[in-house]
């Protein structure tokens, strides 16, 4: 156990999106679940979770490699153009209730090797070059998200918001898009509410997770 209130946590295998595996060598990385319980939230503050997950460890990692850190829409953490990790968020309902969420963490911290299918890939050391415990990570990280809790309650939204929207991946600039393997160029301009992506130059100004492919 490495949390004290809100969150218990342990160590586990790489999880990715879209059933993809987190590929990390053994005992370099920091690769853990959290579960919350969420008995007490609403099913309309999930993204509200996926942000607060994502500012705690784009805060932990700013710690030990400076500002160049940012968000990935909607919760992969870049340094640079470069991938240093990445959030999934498997939310358990029970009827409509929102019961429980496990949140998969996994960060590059020693490894300095990554296979070639991976697309540029950093850790911490390459960006430091300081080697760093995973364990003591792990419980730093912690301690972020339990500070972070106060960004659940729906009077701090809006602040959520604005700082996930500062540190913001690729934020009013164009980026590569593809669908139906038509692929266009887009301007960021943040994320709203709901959690869909604020463009311009598209048929609608949002767009929702998984409607686009966005093009590395």
């Amino acid at each position: 156990r490495l949390a004290k209130h809100n969150f218990v946590a342990w160590m586990k295998q790489g999880k990715g999106q879209m059933n993809k595996n987190w590929v990390s060598n053994s005992g370099e990385n920091l690769l853990m679940s959290v579960v919350l319980d969420c008995k007490k939230y609403d099913l309309k503050q999930q993204f509200q979770l996926s942000m607060l997950v994502s500012v705690a460890c784009c805060n932990l990692l700013k710690k030990y490699a400076g500002d160049e850190l940012s968000i990935k829409w909607p919760n992969d953490l870049y340094w640079r153009d470069r991938k240093a990790g990445g959030i999934l968020i498997e939310n358990i309902i029970v009827g409509n209730k929102w019961d429980t969420a496990v949140i998969g963490i996994g960060i590059n911290i020693n490894q300095t090797q990554f296979e070639e299918m991976q697309r540029r890939p950093v850790s911490l050391r390459q960006i430091s070059g300081k080697e760093q415990d995973p364990v003591q990570m792990a419980r730093e990280l912690c301690a972020e998200l339990n500070q972070c809790m106060i960004y659940m309650g729906t009077e701090n939204k809006t602040e959520l918001l604005m700082y996930y929207n500062k540190m913001l991946y690729k934020k009013d600039q164009l980026v590569s898009f593809s669908k139906s393997n038509n692929q266009f160029e887009l301007k960021v301009k943040g994320v709203n509410k709901d959690g869909n992506l604020v463009v311009e130059g598209y048929t609608h100004p949002t767009i929702s997770w998984g409607e686009l492919d966005w093009i590395d």
